[in-house]
Parts: structure tokens; C-alpha cells; sequence
């Protein structure tokens, strides 16, 4: 059924390193403190185990336990629940972003730009395809953390309403993730949202959040704390989206290109 609007509950959170069970039972009591109706609920990027470069120690399968507790929470929560996890495959270990609907229904992405700079190139296989998301009449372009440096990756081809990213960015390099977020959002005329942790992993990174969504002329629509854990509900909205393509209508004017691997 398509929604005019679509509310998104953003997951602020400290991860638990390379502990999936401990993380889980975390994630569950965040969830359920939802008291609002939502649609998507989005977590970080490896949010059962922070970003590790062991995948070994906390690979999953797509048949393993946090992908049944992922389909048992949304159920029991009528929302989709997305975020990413280490998942084994075919001998092959991969950042991949899952998109769980209430019915089970699953979308996957694999990370495209993995982060050479911590050799997550080494341990983790690229993925090679963009994934569009279709849910309660929104079309949804999933993306993961490094991903966000690369516009040519993002660029809104799909005529795709949100750009979702999930991340473990570490303060550092943050001014870059909001104004990445922003640029994404102005140029591909989407909304786009960006779920960054907080706190400090084993390797001593330190994260600072600034998870945020922004609209399609890149007005920021969270007031989330740095720093903190929190969840902002946001609401998105199509006479949005399709006021300002309309009336702006830049999207017709970009360039034409074929991307290759």
C-alpha cells in the first residue's frame, strides 16, 4: 500500500564490541522504547559488532540468529528495520545491509566502497550493485558508510525518493559526513538520511554520531546530540519530494553516463 509519508526512527547507539547477543539485547530495548508508530527503524553500520576487521569472530549467516531476531522485532513492531551486519556466504564475508520488512521480506546491499584505509578491502568482498528498496509505494537507495565519499555511486539514475546511509564514522573525519549528507541530499533532490554510533570502539576510534536526515534542498530536519545515544523520529513526505522536483526540476538536466566496475 503507498504512503504520502513515511516516518523514520533514527538508532543513535554505542556498539558493543564483537558481541552480537550483548548488542541485540541493547538494540531490543532501544526498539522497544518506540512508542511511536514508524515505518523504517535504521541502525548503524555493523550493528552487532562494531567495525571489525576479524569478520571470523562474528560472521553470521542470512539464516543465523540476528537476521531472525531482525524479522521477530519487526513483526512485532509493524516497522521495517534496516542497518548493516558481517554476514559469510559462499566463502566470502561481506558488509551487507539488510532491509527487514514486517512481512520477513528481506533486501540486501553489500558495500560497494570497501574502507581501504582500516583494509576492510582485504577481509570483506566488495559488493557490485546498487539495491533500490521498494516499500509502501517509496523507492529506498541503501548505502553504506564509505559509500557516502562517492557521488558517481549515489547518483539518483532510479528516480529513488530516500538515500539511506549506515555508518561507523569516526569523529575525526565528521565535518565530512555532514557535509556529504547534505551534498548527497541537494544534488540527487532525496531526502537522505545518515545513522552514525557513538562512543569508542577497541581499536580506541572514537565516534561522535551526527546521525541526521536532510531534505531534497538539503535543510537538516534532526537535532540529534552529538555524542549521545538517542532515536529522532523523522517525517517524510512525498508533496515534498514532488513539490521541489517539480518546480525545480533539476534532476532532468544531469548527466547521462554509463558506470562501470
Amino acid at each position: 500500500m503507498e504512503s504520502q509519508e513515511l516516518k523514520v526512527a533514527l538508532v543513535q547507539t554505542n556498539l558493543i564490541w564483537e558481541h552480537p547477543v550483548q548488542n541485540r539485547a541493547q538494540l531490543s530495548e532501544k526498539i522497544n522504547a518506540i512508542t511511536e508508530a514508524v515505518d523504517i527503524i535504521v541502525l548503524p553500520e555493523m550493528f552487532t559488532s562494531g567495525f571489525t576487521m576479524n569478520p571470523e569472530a562474528v560472521a553470521e549467516t542470512m539464516d543465523g540468529e540476528s537476521i531472525a531476531w531482525l524479522q521477530k522485532l519487526a513483526k512485532a513492531k509493524n516497522a521495517a528495520i534496516t542497518g548493516s551486519l558481517v554476514i559469510s556466504e559462499n566463502g566470502n564475508h561481506y558488509n551487507r545491509s539488510v532491509f527487514v520488512q514486517p512481512s520477513g521480506v528481506i533486501e540486501t546491499y553489500d558495500k560497494k566502497h570497501t574502507f581501504t584505509l582500516a583494509g576492510e578491502h582485504t577481509v570483506y568482498k566488495a559488493g557490485t550493485e546498487k539495491t533500490i528498496i521498494h516499500y509502501k509505494g517509496w523507492k529506498i537507495c541503501s548505502l553504506i558508510c564509505y559509500d557516502l565519499r562517492f557521488p558517481v555511486w549515489a547518483r539518483n539514475v532510479e528516480d529513488y525518493d530516500v538515500l539511506l546511509y549506515v555508518a561507523n564514522w569516526p569523529k575525526p573525519r565528521v565535518s565530512a559526513w555532514d557535509a556529504l549528507l547534505e551534498a548527497r541530499a541537494i544534488e540527487n533532490m532525496s531526502y537522505c538520511i545518515g545513522v552514525n554510533r557513538v562512543g569508542l570502539d577497541a581499536n580506541s576510534l572514537e565516534y561522535c554520531g551526527h546521525s541526521a536526515a536532510y531534505d531534497v534542498l538539503g535543510k537538516q530536519l534532526t537535532n540529534i546530540a552529538p555524542n549521545k545515544e538517542e532515536t529522532a523520529i523523522v517525517t517524510l513526505t512525498k508533496e515534498h519530494i514532488a513539490t521541489y522536483r517539480n518546480k525545480l526540476k533539476f534532476l532532468n538536466d544531469k548527466d547521462a553516463f554509463t558506470l562501470h566496475s
